[in-house]
């Protein structure tokens, strides 16, 4: 194989790979939400993608993600990061 055509291989995978991590910060605030704890509803909604951040904006985000809701006990964010781990494993297989 000539070092070209690997060259040409390795920047196809990379558009690829690109091209898959997209969606994935779209796909993690989803994912922060629906691990939001619910009751009347106001931290879902509150929550936001800002560019490639996630956006808790409300005053209880940090109380929430500490675990402090039995519907989330380990808060948002592990969860979350979890999740975009095993789809950035998935990616690059």
């Amino acid at each position: 194989m000539t070092l070209r055509r690997v060259q040409n291989q390795i920047d196809r995978r990379l558009r690829e790979i690109e091209r898959e991590l997209k969606p994935l910060v779209h796909n993690a605030t989803r994912e922060f939400v629906r691990v939001t704890p619910k009751r009347t509803g106001n931290a879902r909604k509150s929550t936001k993608q800002r560019g490639n951040s996630i956006d808790a904006h409300y005053e209880y985000a940090t109380s929430l993600n500490e675990g402090y809701s039995r519907q989330a006990p380990d808060g948002m964010t592990k969860p979350t990061i979890e999740f975009i781990r095993g789809e950035v494993r998935k990616i690059l297989r």
